[in-house]
């Protein structure tokens, strides 16, 4: 057993899952605000503020998928 082992670089693919954790667990956050929030102005910013997060939620799935697609790629390519 060594005492200096080699850290695993996070991959691609586990980045963007990090990153869907984020931006899940900040659209439940801007959910919540939203419930909670009477001032039509408020109303308005957190329903943009759900969207934008929405959008980035979709945007790093599509890249997830594609990472994925291009690694199992790379795998089915090699002998």
């Amino acid at each position: 057993m060594s005492i200096f082992k080699k850290k695993k670089r996070p991959t691609a693919t586990d980045l963007l899952k990090a990153e869907l954790d984020l931006a899940k667990a900040e659209l439940e956050t801007a959910y919540s605000h939203f419930e909670n929030v009477v001032d039509p102005d408020l109303i308005s910013s957190s329903i943009y503020h759900i969207n934008s997060i929405q959008e980035r939620y979709k945007y790093l799935m599509k890249m997830l998928k594609a990472v994925e697609a291009e690694t199992k790629a790379k795998q089915n390519a090699t002998p």
